[in-house]
């Protein structure tokens, strides 16, 4: 009997929330599918956009009002013709022979649907509906979702324990947790880009040293490093860095970093590097699968990434070679 109850409590629930969207949205938003079980339903309409959080709220509300008048619910037999005279919705495309269908009634003309499923005898019995949430399901369909009776209510209870527990941690009151999370934001984001900004000087602060390691490969200054705890766009930046303090002679720079067991190659070269045959591109190509990765770019600048954090220094061995070569 109780899960029957509830499954009277969700389709009834169906019914109204289709009407109130009809009330809300027009005419035709019109159910396109529908699932239920006790103390849940879902709708599908056709729809070509979003709701909006007031479009939600009024539908919620609308519906809402629909259980507190305690409308009628009623069903009757009749023909299919009878039926749309009557004004009832017929769903789904479904086609119907000549004989009677069954057209169930919340509030009179309010809501008025061919359905052989099972109801309430009052829109009241259904407790309460709490829209939950409404996406797309496809082009020109949205799907809205609902609880419906002691489920509802047990959705809204545990939302306000999240708000209760929000309030203990923010030490502030429920109307100002919304205000009091934002502002928490907007300092965090400013926080990680000053992070951000002291970890790019402290790279950069690094980049004569680096520049100080290179070799004559060839007539070519090479540097070739490794650097932990860097990631791909930091290594970027002191690979670029790096090129620069080398000046105008032939250079090249590759530099791997890794950082939560991923690894980032980059290799930087001038034009007059570039002249002498070494291309950053041509260099990541065959770096970049001994770290487990892959990656290229143009000669000047070259990116790639892997997973292998135990190649890294043989990758960095080949270096030398594949700059003599080329």
């Amino acid at each position: 009997p109780e899960w029957r109850l509830g499954a009277r409590q969700a389709h009834s629930g169906t019914h109204v929330v289709h009407a109130a969207l009809r009330e809300v949205l027009g005419p035709t938003a019109l159910q396109s599918g529908s699932y239920n079980r006790p103390g849940y339903l879902r709708l599908d309409y056709g729809w070509t956009k979003g709701l909006t959080p007031a479009q939600m709220h009024e539908i919620e509300e609308v519906s809402n009002n629909a259980l507190r008048a305690d409308l009628p619910v009623s069903w009757d037999y009749m023909t299919l013709p009878q039926a749309k005279e009557w004004g009832a919705i017929a769903l789904f495309g479904e086609t119907y022979d000549d004989s009677k269908v069954r057209v169930v009634e919340i509030g009179g003309p309010w809501s008025r649907e061919l359905c052989g499923g099972t109801h309430v005898d009052h829109s009241a019995q259904i407790g309460t509906i709490v829209v939950t949430s409404e996406a797309s399901v496809g082009s020109g369909n949205r799907r809205i979702e609902a609880y419906t009776g002691v489920e509802g209510f047990n959705y809204l209870a545990r939302e306000r324990d999240v708000v209760s527990e929000l309030n203990l941690l923010l030490k502030t009151k429920s109307d100002d947790v919304v205000g009091r999370v934002s502002d928490l934001m907007e300092r965090l984001k400013a926080a990680e880009k000053e992070i951000a900004r002291a970890r790019t000087a402290q790279l950069l602060a690094s980049g004569g040293s680096i520049a100080a390691s290179a070799v004559d490969v060839n007539g070519v200054q090479l540097v070739a490093q490794r650097v932990p705890g860097v990631s791909g766009g930091d290594a970027r930046t002191l690979a670029q860095d790096v090129r620069a303090r080398l000046g105008d002679a032939p250079a090249a720079v590759v530099l791997i970093g890794d950082a939560d067991d991923k690894v980032a190659v980059v290799a930087a070269v001038n034009p007059a590097g570039i002249a002498k045959g070494v291309k950053a591109g041509d260099l990541i190509k065959e770096l970049a699968p001994v770290v487990g990765g892959r990656g290229g770019g143009k000669p000047d600048f070259a990116q790639g990434g892997g997973t292998d954090v135990s190649k890294i220094d043989t990758a960095l061995g080949m270096v030398a070679t594949l700059v003599a070569q080329a």
